[in-house]
């Protein structure tokens, strides 16, 4: 058994409270997916600039990737 603790208001649906803490889950494979496949952390400068040009191009080819994944395949041409 597990358990949860929450500072949400007594009212919530159990429901959003489940998605809610199960959304953990999401996150961290989106941050292994940032580290593994994407480069997230093979940024070796030594400026902020650069840091954080690495970062946002990092972050648009996740966002390129996902919606990839989660939109639905055009029909092919014959």
């Amino acid at each position: 058994m597990k358990y949860w603790i929450s500072n949400l208001p007594a009212n919530i649906p159990a429901k959003d409270l489940v998605r809610l803490a199960k959304g953990r889950w999401r996150i961290e494979h989106d941050y292994r997916e940032l580290k593994t496949c994407l480069g997230l952390d093979h940024f070796e400068g030594r400026s902020f600039v650069g840091w954080h040009r690495h970062v946002t191009l990092v972050t648009a080819a996740h966002l390129f990737l996902t919606e990839q994944r989660t939109c639905p395949k055009a029909p092919a041409r014959a």
